[in-house]
């Protein structure tokens, strides 16, 4: 079955005081990727559930969110519950990771978990029975712009293999430094969704960024 590249641009990479603005210039892409920020599990800050649910009132497209929070456990369900369509949360703050896929899906999302870039994957193969989406960070969480870790693209190959045999059911999803010199090696090496922040917010015309993007993964997932 031949794999459909998409596309999350990453609203870090945004100009914040014109939310609206920016959401709306990113109507082509699959998703929309909302970074929250808490200051404890990561050292910056960004923004909470009420600016996550005014964006979630004007956006084309389906929120991608994407929880650098503590205690996972109590804030996720908020995220799914105005409507987000994927929400993801870090394997290294959950205590009970499977519980908060449960109560993820009863809200109406689907369940993400992601793991930092020194994470390895096999510790959480058997959680991620109970999850939707797997977050693949190619940097290390809390800033945008840094540079693409290729040393993460083993456990892309891991997962995409575990769901091209059906052990798992999984959209592979990357995070971090996916711009057009790096979206070719994560797509070859199985990434379903690519979020990209910069390479989207920092061209000229979004749209035309994601198309090339978008483009550029499809060949790879070909070649």
């Amino acid at each position: 079955m031949s794999r459909q590249p998409l596309i999350a641009p990453s609203l870090l990479s945004a100009d914040f005081a014109h939310l609206a603005d920016e959401v709306a210039r990113v109507a082509d892409a699959d998703w929309l990727h909302v970074d929250v920020m808490d200051a404890h599990f990561v050292p910056n800050l960004t923004l909470g559930l009420p600016v996550a649910e005014a964006i979630q009132k004007v956006s084309p497209v389906p929120l991608d969110c994407h929880l650098m929070i503590e205690n996972p456990e109590r804030w996720a369900p908020g995220y799914a519950e105005m409507g987000a369509r994927n929400v993801t949360v870090h394997a290294e703050a959950c205590t009970d990771p499977r519980g908060v896929a449960r109560d993820l899906r009863a809200a109406g999302a689907l369940a993400g978990l992601a793991i930092k870039p020194g994470t390895p994957l096999e510790d959480h193969l058997e959680v991620l029975r109970d999850f939707d989406t797997l977050l693949v960070m190619s940097v290390e969480p809390g800033f945008g712009g840094q540079a693409f870790i290729a040393d993460v693209l083993p456990k892309v190959r891991t997962a995409r293999e575990l769901v091209d045999t059906g052990h798992l059911q999984l959209i592979v999803e990357i995070d971090g430094g996916i711009n057009a010199d790096t979206i070719e090696q994560a797509a070859e090496a199985g990434v379903d969704m690519f979020v990209a922040g910069s390479a989207v917010y920092g061209a000229e015309d979004p749209a035309k960024a994601i198309a090339a993007l978008r483009a550029q993964a499809a060949a790879a997932m070909q070649g």
